[in-house]
């Protein structure tokens, strides 16, 4: 299962199963789980654990060290969990000291072409990425986020569960769950609605993210009057607790 001409440590762990494509490098704190399968020319370093049934895509370049001038060689990590697709170019890096000290990249998400991950990124699980999306350091992502291509997210922005972002889309705020975003700089368009329908969201639910978003938009209520009236629904519509949470913890503001 591994070539011939691929390079790996006598030291990284791989599951018995690990295919490895033809010129690949494997670095010597890597662990790679069952069923993942590298393509060829795919470098991976550092202290990289991924986990079983991912898709590395050829020349991608993971658990490389940080873009950061800060960076002192400390053994900070990158993790990447189960049943990701990381296609062709992407480039995901460690973590740094200032920082928790990891990259994180849960399971079961989708990443087209040339995304950049910069350290330090937490990104949950169920997201896509199209092609170009790129995340500065410090970066969340919550589940289920889609990201349109070229998405451009400035450092320390947080990003909530089920948003999508349109194409070009420039993030320097966080953006609230279940928010439509785009432009340059963003702003918001509505709720996600088609997405929430396609995973399951109800009518009555769907209903109570849009009576969300309004006031927290469209009412002209201040900052913490939305919040108010978005809190007082939360006894009826637990959907609402996410993005309760979400603007009880912004600290850079939202897109507005």
């Amino acid at each position: 299962m591994i070539h011939p001409t691929a390079i790996i440590h006598p030291d990284a762990k791989l599951a018995d199963d690990v295919e490895v494509g033809a010129y690949s490098i494997i670095g010597e704190h890597v662990e790679i789980g069952a069923g993942t399968v590298i393509g060829p020319h795919v470098v991976i370093n550092g202290h990289t654990r991924i986990g079983q049934h991912n898709r590395i895509f050829q020349f991608c370049s993971l658990g490389e060290v940080p873009q950061d001038k800060k960076y002192a060689n400390e053994p900070t990590r990158l993790e990447i969990g189960d049943h990701n697709t990381i296609r062709e170019f992407c480039t995901f890096n460690l973590g740094t000291a200032q920082d928790i000290g990891v990259t994180r990249v849960g399971s079961h998400n989708w990443i087209m072409a040339y995304v950049h991950l910069a350290h330090d990124c937490q990104v949950g699980n169920h997201t896509i990425f199209a092609n170009n999306a790129q995340l500065a350091g410090h970066v969340e992502v919550g589940d289920y986020a889609i990201l349109g291509g070229f998405t451009v997210v400035h450092q320390f922005v947080k990003i909530g569960a089920h948003i999508i972002t349109g194409m070009g889309t420039i993030l320097l705020q966080d953006v609230p769950p279940y928010v439509l975003a785009s432009g340059n700089p963003s702003a918001p368009h509505g709720i996600n609605a088609e997405g929430l329908k396609r995973r399951g969201f109800t009518s009555s639910s769907i209903m109570a993210i849009k009576r969300a978003y309004k006031a927290l938009y469209k009412s002209g209520l201040g900052f913490e009057e939305a919040k108010a009236a978005i809190q007082s629904q939360l006894a009826e519509h637990a959907e609402l607790q996410p993005l309760v949470d979400f603007l009880a913890a912004t600290q850079r503001g939202i897109i507005r």
